[in-house]
């Protein structure tokens, strides 16, 4: 069993270092590559721990790394699902990928690693209680568990501290929490006994808050009560500072607008003992780091050290025979000593040979996408750029049906290319590029996730991972890459993006929600898009009783792979008010949807989720027809209000001083508008005079800080970072007869059913006399919050602040947010 254990042990880890990649892996400049010998000499590790994406503290974790030269990892809780977005309309899962890769990219930049348990973001909590209530806690603190026993850190560092005295976001506080819980119940082997036929129970040495002076909101912050270290030391070897590469790891977060100035010099790092032993002088203080830690591990510690005094910056290859006689030792270890730490060592002396020895190679696919049992066209490429004898004694390919293994005997040249072509036959049980965390419907605090050995693990495991079987002077060496489809841009030059298993057919339902005011039926307008050639399928549609479809199913045909059609159903809505779901049928079987994530900073996504849309009959009434709508960070809000009748106009930069205002109705801003666009402080004139001419503004929510005009609105008015994060929150009608709570829809407290994630963010906290308060809610045992929505009349028009979140419930088909963001829109029409 023990065996076993470590075997999926070292594939989990030495998998996990190569999935990061967007391309294959690099030579390292050698400066560089001695700083990973020096490391191979470090035998030990530490595991950061918090809530979210961009929750690390990237400066000590790269000084952990890159300096100490430990074996470091974050494990983030959360994959950020419930934040907002900066850079573009992803919401909720989407948003978490994009946020997961985020992450990946900034572990690139630090050089240490990523985890996650299955909690789901679920948006902004006040408390620890309320975030461990909605989380399943006893199933995330067996991830984190978990994940100390793989991983076994000597040392265990939190962002944030567990007392709740330390006001912060729930999550925060629940991550240190669960830490210090986690970090006693690892090494009891009454807690979860089920993970130990994979793992072994684990004692951290020490667990310590990463203390910092916005912890104490009194400023009682006394920097000699804690533990130091100057994080902010320089490399040579790098030539960076480790703040310089913590700011450079932290502006990998883009959607959340993490970009900032890089730090050089001193910077101090605090750290606060929460349990094991105490220290005095180092965070791995009567911790053995060295190889004498491992029996029988001195003599591999020796040659490393040797290695690293006879290092030649201009001839790597030269000191290969130490770090082979190593490898050997290494695996002559393995067979009487079952210690983690030589698996781990093994692969990390693996990549330095390879790297000392100039050993380069790839797999790249004719396509970036194939279906199981499909057939690709693959090139493999091999170079070394050394002298030292390497040969090439097969290739493994275990996702092919038609050809699993290649004997090669091939001798590697100096500097000359290997090149070999081969088609093959995918098999037929390869799995769809499903991001794994996402293929069962996830609850509001929970991913389920089932293998136990998928949890944690930052994304999937590649399925079609090619194996080279090398001899390096003698010693057999393998080394594994995933295939991935290399592409030229004219302009930007050499990419590469990952290889996908797609389904036969996908199925893009055109509005994500369908939202219907009266009896009349809507055209339902569905993108196929065929992933290989010749397909013959019939379409249909499965909607809830009582609302029905026309035709009843279509038949479609496709020749040629890549090929698309789309096709229309018309959708007669039920008479009585309802929302639910409808999905697209495939040969009667539940259709999946194509969803493609694509931004320059992190390497394409992609996700098939379930081919369905909202559906929403509701008692709506609407005036006006036309709005403007000035386009903010990214939303939904202009497909919404289609949906419910009105013609909208993106203006942005490039139509804005051009567009006549007065043919609009109403202008609405988009989220965070007055954080992002440049020219809002000059093109809010011309929208203020619109108002006075008697049109109607409507803003939505911006942050508080950022802001890129202190003049919002007509009339002065403070943001704050007020929030009400419970989505049920009592709603309160501070002027039930005010017309935005009546003209044209009535609404009652039932418009505030159903709500997801929160009622509103960055309220005002501050308003002129000219305002009024029109709506008051707040979270348990908090005072109420009157600044979500703000009505001021200015000149014959009138301007509305909302932070309530219609941003989050239009897009979700919350009925009543609709009828109350109609009557916003409305407004104008009651002037008298």
């Amino acid at each position: 069993m023990k065996k076993i254990y470590f075997f999926l042990l070292f594939f989990i880890q030495a998998t996990f270092g190569f999935s990061q990649l967007l391309a294959p892996q690099r030579i390292l400049p050698a400066s560089e590559l001695q700083l990973e010998i020096r490391k191979l000499n470090v035998v030990g590790s530490v595991l950061y721990f918090a809530a979210h994406p961009d929750d690390e503290n990237t400066r000590i974790i790269a000084y952990l790394s890159k300096h100490e030269l430990l074996r470091t990892a974050y494990l983030s809780l959360t994959r950020g699902d419930g934040g907002q977005n900066l850079i573009g309309s992803e919401q909720g899962q989407y948003l978490g990928l994009i946020r997961t890769q985020e992450l990946l990219q900034a572990r690139k930049t630090d050089g240490a690693e990523q985890y996650f348990s299955r909690a789901n973001d679920f948006g902004y909590s006040k408390t620890p209680t309320e975030s461990l209530s909605i989380w399943d806690k006893q199933r995330i603190l067996a991830d984190a568990v978990w994940t100390i026993r793989k991983f076994r850190p000597d040392v265990i560092i939190t962002r944030f501290h567990p007392n709740p005295k330390f006001e912060t976001h729930g999550h925060h506080t629940a991550s240190a929490m669960l830490a210090l819980e986690a970090f006693h119940a690892a090494a009891d082997p009454k807690q979860f006994p089920e993970q130990l036929q994979y793992v072994q129970i684990w004692q951290t040495k020490r667990i310590l808050a990463n203390v910092s002076s916005w912890f104490f909101a009194d400023g009682k912050f006394n920097p000699k009560d804690y533990f130091q270290i100057d994080a902010g030391l320089y490399n040579s070897f790098i030539g960076k500072s480790y703040g310089e590469i913590a700011v450079e790891s932290r502006t990998m977060h883009q959607s959340q607008g993490m970009g900032a100035e890089k730090n050089r010099g001193s910077q101090m790092e605090y750290f606060e003992l929460l349990a094991g032993e105490k220290i005095e002088k180092s965070l791995h203080e009567n911790i053995d780091l060295t190889w004498k830690r491992i029996e029988g591990g001195a003599e591999i510690g020796k040659l490393l050290v040797q290695a690293n005094k006879e290092f030649n910056f201009e001839k790597p290859s030269q000191i290969l025979p130490i770090l082979l006689k190593a490898y050997q030792k290494i695996e002559d270890l393995e067979k009487k000593n079952n210690d983690s730490w030589l698996k781990f060592k093994k692969n990390e002396l693996q990549q330095v040979i390879r790297n000392c020895a100039g050993l380069w190679f790839e797999v790249t696919a004719d396509s970036y996408s194939a279906v199981a049992g499909g057939k690709i066209a693959i090139k493999a490429t091999a170079i070394k750029r050394s002298e030292i004898d390497i040969k090439i004694e097969s290739v493994e390919m275990p996702f092919s049906q038609n050809l699993a293994s290649v004997k090669m005997d091939s001798v590697l040249k100096n500097n000359l290319s290997m090149v070999w072509k081969q088609n093959l036959m995918l098999k037929k049980d390869l799995e769809v590029s499903q991001p794994y965390w996402l293929k069962e419907p996830a609850s509001k605090g929970m991913f389920e996730v089932k293998d136990q050995l998928l949890i944690g693990l930052a994304e999937n495991v590649p399925q079609h991972t090619v194996k080279f079987n090398f001899d390096i002077l003698g010693t057999k060496m393998s080394f594994s890459t995933p295939i991935l489809h290399k592409y030229i841009d004219r302009v930007t030059g050499e990419w590469y993006r990952p290889f996908e298993i797609t389904p036969d057919l996908t199925a893009n339902i055109q509005e994500q929600v369908y939202v219907f005011a009266n009896d009349l039926p809507k055209k339902v307008n569905i993108l196929l898009k065929a992933d290989k050639d010749s397909i013959n399928a019939q379409i249909s549609l499965k909607v809830p009783n009582g609302w029905k479809i026309s035709p009843e199913s279509q038949n479609v045909s496709f020749a040629l792979k890549n090929e698309e059609k789309t096709i229309t159903f018309e959708l007669f809505p039920s008479k009585d008010n309802f929302t639910g779901t409808f999905q697209v049928l495939l040969n009667g079987q539940t259709a999946r949807s194509l969803k493609r994530i694509e931004y320059p900073h992190i390497p394409p996504q992609v996700n098939f989720a379930i081919s369905e849309s909202k559906i929403v009959r509701l008692d709506i009434k609407t005036r006006g027809t036309k709005i403007g709508y000035y386009v903010g960070a990214g939303d939904e809000i202009p497909a919404s209000l289609r949906q419910i009748g009105y013609q909208v106009t993106e203006l942005n930069e490039d139509n804005f001083d051009a567009t006549d205002l007065t043919q609009f109705d109403a202008i609405v801003t988009g989220v965070r508008a007055y954080n992002v666009r440049k020219r809002i402080k000059f093109d809010q004139e011309k929208m203020l005079e619109y108002v006075k001419n008697g049109g109607n503004l409507i803003i939505q929510y911006n942050v508080n800080s950022g802001l890129l005009t202190d003049k919002i609105g007509a009339f002065p008015f403070k943001l704050s970072n007020t929030r009400v994060s419970v989505e049920e929150a009592p709603v309160s009608f501070l002027n039930k007869d005010h017309a935005l709570l009546n003209v044209p829809n009535q609404i009652t407290d039932k418009d505030f059913e159903g709500w997801i994630q929160e009622r509103g963010i960055y309220f005002a906290s501050e308003w002129n006399e000219n305002y009024e308060a029109i709506l008051s809610c707040n979270d348990p045992n908090e005072p109420e919050r009157k600044g979500g929505l703000l009505f001021s009349k200015h000149g014959k028009g009138a301007v509305i602040y909302t932070g309530y979140a219609f941003f989050r419930q239009l897009p979700a088909g919350v009925a009543g947010a609709y009828r109350l963001f109609a009557n916003l829109i409305s407004y104008k029409n009651e002037q008298p």
